[in-house]
C-alpha cells in the first residue's frame, strides 16, 4: 500500500477547530476570514519526551498535510538519542526516504519551554506511561490536539484524569485520540466483517465465564527487532509503576478490538455496560544478562530493586481478565517472554463464537507463526460458506477460502497484508480526517473511556485478589 500517495489526496481544513487549536505566532483569529486563512496552515507537530519507539513510527511516512519540521522537547539522554536515530534511519533509507527536519530542545525544563514556545498544534505523546496523564492534561488545557500512544491510563487515578481530559478537550475544541493500530490489521478487519454477515455467522453467542463468546490472547517479547534493528528498551519499561502492569498495557489493543468488532460504532457506557468478573497477574522473570541485552545497562537501577530476587527481575507483565461487555462474556490474556524463538515474533489468537459459525485467528507453529483466519462452519453447509465469501469479495476483492481439515482458511491476498509498523500511518491518516472535520465519531470518546475503565478495573481486581 502506498501510504504516502494515500495521504497526498487529502486537504486538511481546520474551519471547525477553535483558534486555541492553532498555536502559531500570528494574532488570534477573530473573524471568519482569519479562520479561513488559518485553515491553509499545515499541521505542525510537537513530539514530547519520546521514550517509546512508537513516536518514531508515526514518522516512518511523510504527509502532505503535516509540516516537515517537527519540534521536539525532551530531557537529554539515551531515549531522545534512540528516537532520533530511528527517525533518521527513515530519512536516510534507500527506498522512499522521508525528509523530516527537527527543532530540538533538550533540558530539564523541556515542559516549560514547550508551553512557552507553543511551536505546533498537535502533540505526539509516546513514552513513560507514568508521565502520560500529566502530559495529556497539560496539552489539552493549553488548547493542543493530542495523538497519544496507548495506554492513556495505567491505574484508577489515571482513568479519572482521562475523564477530565476528554471533558476539557470538548470545551477547548481539540481532539484527544489514542493510537489503535490493530484496527488496521487485515485479519481483524475480515473477522469483524464476516461477523456482521448473519447468514454465515449468525449472531454472537453470549458465552459464559468458562466458555467466553470472544477471546483475545497475545504473546509479546521484551527483546525484539524494530525496523530491522534490535530495539533498546529504556530501563523504566521493566517497572510496572512507570510502564504499567501487563493488564493495562497491550491489553488496551485487545479490549479495543473486542469493542470495535462486537459492537461496531455502538456507543458504550462503562458505568452500565462493563462488569469485571475475574482478573489475575503473574511475573515474567528477567535475568541480569537479559536486562543488559535489552537495555544496554549492566545493572538494575534503584527503582527496580524491589522487584529483584537472587539477581532475577520479576516483572508483572502477564495477566488474564474475564468480564462482560453488555451481556457478552469476554476473556483477554497477555503473556510476555523475553525473546521469541528464531524466525518467530509476537503472536496473537482471537476467537468470536457465533450461532452459525466461529471465527478464529491462529498464529502458532502450524501457521508458521504467521496469522491465519479460519471459519469453523459448525453446522453450516458448504454453500453458505461459499456464498458468504462471495459477499465478502464485494468489499475485499481477491479474498478466497480453502479447506483446512474441519475448518475453512480465509486466503488473503498479499496486497492487504500491511505490516504492523505501517499501521501507524493508517492511524495518522484517520486522525487527520478527524482534525479536518473538527470532531471524533460520537462513539469514540465513550468507548475509549469504556476501554480504559476495563483495563484499570482488571488491575484493581487482580491486586485485590492477592
Amino acid at each position: 500500500m502506498n501510504i504516502k500517495k494515500a495521504f497526498s489526496t487529502a486537504k486538511i481544513s481546520m474551519l471547525t477547530l477553535s483558534c486555541s487549536a492553532f498555536l502559531f505566532a500570528a494574532n488570534s483569529c477573530n473573524t471568519k476570514t482569519e479562520l479561513m486563512d488559518k485553515s491553509q496552515e499545515k499541521i505542525r507537530l510537537i513530539t514530547l519526551d519520546p521514550g517509546h519507539f512508537h513516536a518514531a513510527l508515526l514518522q516512518k511516512s511523510m504527509y502532505n498535510e503535516i509540516d516537515s519540521v517537527v519540534h521536539i522537547y525532551a530531557p537529554d539522554g539515551s531515549e531522545l538519542d534512540n528516537h532520533m536515530k530511528l527517525v533518521e534511519s527513515y530519512n536516510t533509507r534507500a527506498e522512499d526516504p522521508t525528509s523530516w527536519k527537527f527543532e530540538i530542545y533538550k533540558g530539564s525544563d523541556y515542559l516549560e519551554k514547550m508551553f512557552s514556545e507553543k511551536a505546533g498544534n498537535v502533540v505526539i505523546i509516546s513514552g513513560n506511561n507514568k508521565s502520560k496523564s500529566k502530559y495529556i492534561t497539560m496539552a489539552i488545557d493549553s488548547g493542543l490536539n493530542v495523538l497519544a500512544d496507548k495506554p492513556l491510563a495505567i491505574d484508577n487515578e489515571g482513568f479519572k484524569s482521562l475523564e477530565t481530559a476528554f471533558t476539557t478537550a470538548k470545551n477547548n475544541k481539540v481532539l484527544l485520540y489514542d493510537i489503535m493500530t490493530e484496527r488496521y490489521n487485515i485479519y481483524y478487519m475480515l473477522q469483524r466483517e464476516i461477523s456482521q454477515d448473519t447468514e454465515l455467522f449468525g449472531v454472537l453467542e453470549k458465552g459464559s465465564l468458562d466458555n467466553p463468546a470472544v477471546m483475545q490472547e497475545s504473546v509479546h517479547h521484551f527483546y525484539k527487532n524494530v525496523s530491522g534493528k534490535p530495539l533498546t528498551r529504556p530501563a523504566w519499561f521493566f517497572d510496572v509503576e512507570q510502564e504499567g502492569h501487563g493488564l493495562v498495557d497491550i491489553t488496551t489493543h485487545m479490549v479495543d478490538i473486542i469493542q470495535w468488532a462486537c459492537f461496531p460504532e455502538v456507543t458504550l457506557d462503562y458505568k452500565q455496560d462493563i462488569k469485571m468478573l475475574t482478573a489475575r497477574e503473574w511475573p515474567t522473570q528477567i535475568t541480569s544478562a537479559q536486562f543488559l541485552k535489552s537495555t544496554k545497562k549492566d545493572k538494575y537501577p534503584d527503582y527496580l530493586q524491589k522487584y529483584v530476587n537472587n539477581d532475577v527481575l520479576n516483572v508483572l507483565s502477564n495477566g488474564e481478565m474475564n468480564y462482560t461487555i453488555k451481556d457478552l462474556h469476554a476473556r483477554i490474556s497477555i503473556k510476555w517472554n523475553f525473546e521469541s524463538p528464531e524466525g518467530t515474533g509476537d503472536t496473537h489468537f482471537s476467537q468470536m463464537r457465533g450461532t452459525k459459525a466461529n471465527l478464529i485467528i491462529k498464529q502458532g507453529k502450524d501457521q508458521q507463526f504467521k496469522p491465519v483466519l479460519y471459519i469453523d462452519p459448525l453446522r453450516n453447509p458448504e454453500k453458505v460458506i461459499m456464498d458468504g465469501i462471495v459477499r465478502l469479495q464485494v468489499k475485499y476483492p481477491g479474498v478466497a477460502i480453502k479447506k483446512s481439515g474441519k475448518l475453512w482458511e480465509v486466503v488473503i491476498p498479499e496486497k492487504y497484508k500491511v505490516g504492523h509498523e505501517d499501521h501507524f500511518a493508517e492511524v495518522a491518516k484517520k486522525y487527520l480526517q478527524y482534525l479536518k472535520s473538527g470532531q471524533l465519531p460520537e462513539w469514540e470518546v465513550p468507548n475509549m473511556l469504556a476501554k480504559y475503565y476495563t483495563t484499570t478495573q482488571a488491575l484493581e481486581m487482580a491486586k485485590d485478589s492477592k
